[in-house]
């Protein structure tokens, strides 16, 4: 039997995160964003070595930070520049659940030009993410208005 280049059961991109505190990265996880715990391989040390997360289609692979390897995480670094961007069923209740569980408010939610109402936290291991809740399908020319109208209203501080 001959594996397939590209596993069926993960995407072709997969972020992984290195966290501080990786055990409480995943509970936090799953309550706020719902995701489920595919698997975890913890160390003798106590730390996580592996673990996989499925959100929806998709998979986040994490573990503990293990510097001595270059693997560190964003606090470790001076902070993260990647956002990860989440499509969620209640982008409020979503926010409001992160903010309670100790998450820093980046961009509360409201209502963008392309459709979509998202917000933005910073995890409290200085992960980076934009949840959204799809509101509106907006039809190309509209999209075109609306986006000029933005960028337009960007200088103002609209």
């Amino acid at each position: 039997m001959s594996a397939t280049p590209i596993p069926q059961d993960h995407p072709r991109v997969t972020p992984y995160l290195a966290v501080d505190g990786a055990a409480a990265a995943i509970d936090f996880y799953r309550t706020v964003l719902g995701a489920e715990e595919r698997m975890r391989m913890t160390g003798p040390d106590g730390r996580v070595g592996h673990a996989e997360l499925v959100l929806g289609d998709s998979v986040i692979m994490l573990a503990d930070e293990f510097p001595e390897m270059g693997f560190v995480a964003p606090g470790t670094v001076g902070g993260s520049p990647v956002l990860l961007h989440v499509y969620v069923e209640e982008v409020d209740a979503v926010f409001a659940e992160a903010l309670a569980r100790g998450a820093r408010e980046l961009r509360a939610p409201k209502n963008e030009f392309y459709g979509d109402r998202s917000g933005q936290f910073e995890d409290p291991f200085g992960h980076r993410w934009s949840v959204a809740t799809h509101v509106e399908d907006v039809p190309a020319e509209e999209l075109e208005r609306r986006a000029a109208r933005a960028a337009g209203s960007a200088g103002d501080g609209a």
